[in-house]
């Protein structure tokens, strides 16, 4: 979540007029994230997130990602539902963006975590991927492989600057993975962004309480997804894998989903490429931001490091697992 876009009171006050959901009382802006506008909204009927879904986010996706959060939240997970306006729709415009207002989903997202928090999430994606299977949708996932050389396109040249020897990391790495990225693994619904500010626990738990921002979601490699994860939970502050929050983590997913021998074997290659497409998208937005959005930016170096130690991972025992 971030603010790109400035919404002036008067003009929040209106949309939010063609909601039951009474008066606007206070609203502000939440800096996390990068991909869209977000403020949290109070209103006379209780708390909403409000978001405005920025040029990243294509227009035509839109239908795809809310059809997502209903369907889940149908079958029992839960994650933000769209708030329809009186006459029933769910997408609008507000300061010239598509725009969508969402119900507000308690918990807490963590800083630090221990393995029964990754054990849990564990079991929460494998309910995601399981619910997911009869969804009545599908979505590419633009941030695959062609998605990753595009960005590296787009900002490769610049890559030394942040970083000596950093081009040539990525294009090896690019060029290996592209050519051995597996096509033939059990494909459905994935997350492809469930990073810890993106998963909500009850507080003082280790139980999962919801999920949320949905809109990197498509259809893709069930186990690429886990390799997110493991990218996103199980690397320590000082670059260390901690290889018992990722057993932690296979072992709550696969008291509900069995993973083949096929999706093991190839944990060490989707995690390179996990590592390298958010390592290529910090990249990117590290150098293109604007200096006045309200946003922070990720520092693409803690995926290098990352990158690197996959690397040198060529079965999943290596890893620990």
């Amino acid at each position: 979540m971030a603010v790109y876009t400035d919404v002036p009171y008067e003009d929040l006050a209106a949309f939010i007029a063609s909601y039951d959901i009474g008066n606007l009382l206070t609203f502000h802006g939440i800096s996390e994230g990068v991909e869209n506008s977000n403020y949290l909204l109070q209103t006379e009927s209780g708390t909403y997130i409000l978001t405005l879904y920025e040029k990243r986010v294509k227009a035509e996706d839109l239908p795809f990602f809310l059809c997502v959060m209903g369907h889940l939240a149908a079958r029992g997970l839960s994650c933000p539902l769209p708030v329809q306006t009186r006459q029933g729709t769910v997408l609008q415009t507000l300061c010239g963006r598509p725009a969508a207002l969402f119900t507000f989903l308690k918990g807490i997202s963590l800083r630090r975590f221990e393995a029964a928090h990754c054990y849990s999430l564990g079991i929460a994606m494998a309910r995601m991927h399981q619910a997911g299977m009869d969804l009545p949708m599908q979505r590419p996932n633009s941030l695959s492989v062609a998605g990753w050389q595009e960005l590296f396109t787009a900002c490769g040249d610049q890559a030394d600057t942040v970083h000596s020897g950093l081009r040539t990391l990525i294009a090896d790495s690019l060029d290996e993975v592209r050519h051995r990225w597996p096509v033939d693994l059990p494909c459905g619904l994935i997350h492809a962004d469930l990073f810890p500010d993106n998963v909500f626990f009850a507080a003082g738990t280790t139980e999962v309480s919801g999920l949320i921002d949905f809109y990197f979601a498509c259809t893709d490699i069930l186990a690429y997804d886990l390799a997110i994860v493991l990218n996103a939970w199980c690397f320590e502050a000082d670059g260390s894998f901690n290889a018992t929050r990722a057993r932690a983590l296979l072992a709550g997913y696969r008291s509900l989903r069995p993973l083949s021998t096929a999706e093991l074997d190839a944990l060490p290659l989707l995690a390179r490429g996990a590592a390298l497409r958010f390592l290529l998208t910090r990249l990117y937005d590290w150098i293109n931001t604007p200096p006045d959005a309200l946003v922070k930016r990720k520092d693409p170096m803690d995926y290098v490091r990352r990158l690197r130690f996959h690397r040198q991972i060529h079965t999943p025992a290596e890893y620990g697992l």
